[in-house]
């Protein structure tokens, strides 16, 4: 396959339309349940859904990618099992998956449809990655946020498979698949139930001085001043206060957006083969904009020409902007 697809998020049949009507190669997406990681109210796909939408993909030439990215508590893994069935019933062109067992059951099972690794696995080593490869036929793995380029490049001598990293977005770093935080809160886990900061937890109260605080299961995660927007509630991206530090601070990480607009020619030259775009909570106009500015900048980079990003800098979120690892020349 050529180098540089360009992989689109689908959080609602209405997004998944408008990824592909805006240029998408592939659109990812998941069932309204557990087995995927974006399992919020109002997202994702029915059996019914999923069928028409692969339907309006297929016929403009756009795969579908359907994530079942999560680990199935023990006894409980039919939920994964069905949605596999189900997934390969309407056409699915490959399954994102990160655990063992649901990628061992696919590979058996459906051992025509291709499989791709989740981000959610975190295999960040060729040993790991040639693992998935050898056992389960993974033909594709999404890179965890936390190499740099040469890395990354080394990564594609030593594996049999294709490369997938994100290029924009939610730059959530918390050692993926292995965040316990959400669940230490809310009794919900990020890796089994899908759901990062449920919304039934969460709540925004106004303070007498005008200012708003954002919480999560009666918790304070952050808060904002009367002229601040006050954002989504997660723990890893809260500020927090300490004796040293009472004003305030980022104790995990601060809220910055992914963008390698300007590395993508440097990742085509590293052999990265699909560009992920994070985003299935995201709204129409969002997809239509990003999946856009991306499409023609990864036409223009194909053509030699010099590809003009300026217009993502007002789709990020949060008010900085980052290369994250990508950007780091040393080999570690």
């Amino acid at each position: 396959m050529s180098l540089a697809e360009l992989i689109c998020p689908a959080g609602t049949p209405a997004a998944l339309r408008t990824a592909v009507d805006a240029g998408a190669d592939a659109v990812y997406c998941g069932f309204q349940d557990a087995t995927n990681a974006r399992n919020f109210p109002g997202l994702n796909f029915t059996p019914d859904e999923l069928a028409a939408s692969v339907a309006y993909a297929h016929e403009r030439g756009t795969k579908v990618l359907l994530a079942l990215n999560t680990y199935p508590p023990a006894g409980k893994v039919d939920l994964w099992r069905q949605a596999a069935e189900t997934g390969a019933l309407l056409g699915v062109d490959a399954f994102i998956v990160a655990d063992m067992g649901v990628a061992d059951y696919i590979a058996r099972t459906y051992p025509e449809i291709r499989l791709h690794l989740s981000v959610q696995a975190a295999a960040s080593s060729p040993e790991a990655i040639r693992y998935y490869c050898e056992n389960f036929g993974v033909k594709r793995v999404v890179l965890p946020r936390i190499l740099t380029i040469p890395e990354i490049r080394q990564i594609r001598k030593e594996i049999p498979c294709e490369i997938e990293t994100f290029i924009f977005g939610n730059h959530g770093l918390m050692v993926e698949g292995r965040c316990s935080l959400t669940n230490y809160l809310t009794g919900q886990s990020t890796n089994m139930d899908g759901v990062c900061s449920p919304a039934s937890d969460v709540d925004y109260v106004r303070e007498p001085d005008g200012s708003m605080s954002s919480q999560l299961a009666g918790f304070t995660i952050d808060r904002f001043g009367p002229d601040e927007k006050a954002g989504y509630p997660t723990i890893c991206k809260g500020r927090y206060t300490a004796p040293h530090r009472p004003e305030g601070y980022y104790a995990f990480e601060e809220p910055v957006s992914l963008n390698l607009s300007r590395l993508l020619p440097e990742l085509i030259d590293a052999g990265v083969h699909a560009f992920k775009i994070e985003g299935r909570q995201r709204s129409k106009s969002y997809v239509r904009g990003v999946v856009s500015a991306f499409r023609a900048a990864v036409d223009d980079i194909r053509a030699g020409r010099e590809a003009n990003m300026a217009d993502l800098v007002a789709l990020t979120e949060g008010q900085k902007q980052t290369q994250g690892a990508f950007q780091t020349k040393k080999w570690r």
